[in-house]
């Protein structure tokens, strides 16, 4: 009978906006998506179908204990043992998870992506490699400004509220202290391309290895 390795699980944080699926994205497609399992952490945003829609718009997305992460990790232990698992599907502009789920299949590799991945000590020890994207903050509010206008249909007035009020400060208690964390820090995210190619290399080699 052929033993299987346990994956390889890869986490990659860094500020709203600072690049992080980007750098999703290169991994996935150089080292191949048929051989990476790849859950989003803000798949696991908490359901909030329980309060009215007006007061969803105030709650604080940007403190841990908006996300579900005992589920994150559930399913991160699943996908280490090769098991399938479910992963929620969330409505940005309801605030709410929606009935669908969205299957995803065991592999080599378990690729972690959001923003508050390394702030969650039981989480950050699950990572077998942890990747933070360093990108200045002027760049990131632009980013997420262009975002959740274009795709999350908020107006200009709602994303700057927000980014003042909850963004920025949960940014500077929780994700911005959790860089001390990581094995790799990657200044101006997938376009570092010199950064990219040795990250790509050591994922290579630790898959290799198993």
């Amino acid at each position: 009978m052929t033993v299987r390795s346990t994956p390889l699980v890869i986490g990659i944080a860094g500020g709203t906006g600072s690049g992080k699926t980007t750098i999703a994205d290169v991994v996935l497609r150089r080292i191949g998506a048929e051989h990476i399992a790849f859950l989003p952490h803000d798949a696991y945003y908490r359901d909030l179908n329980d309060l009215p829609l007006a007061q969803r718009d105030s709650v604080n997305f940007d403190h841990p204990d908006s996300l579900d992460t005992d589920l994150l990790i559930e399913h991160i232990e699943q996908l280490k043992t090769w098991e399938t698992i479910r992963v929620p599907v969330y409505d940005f502009t309801r605030h709410e998870r929606t009935q669908e789920t969205s299957m995803v299949e065991p592999h080599p590799v378990i690729l972690v992506e959001g923003i508050l991945v390394f702030a969650e000590p039981k989480l950050r020890d699950i990572f077998d490699v942890k990747i933070y994207v360093d990108t200045p903050s002027d760049i990131r509010f632009i980013r997420r400004l262009q975002r959740d206008i274009q795709e999350r249909g908020r107006s200009m007035e709602s994303v700057i509220q927000q980014y003042e009020t909850t963004v920025r400060p949960m940014h500077e208690e929780f994700v911005e202290i959790s860089k001390r964390f990581a094995d790799v820090i990657i200044p101006e995210g997938g376009l570092n391309t010199v950064a990219m190619d040795m990250v790509v290399a050591r994922v290579s080699a630790l898959l290799d290895s198993r």
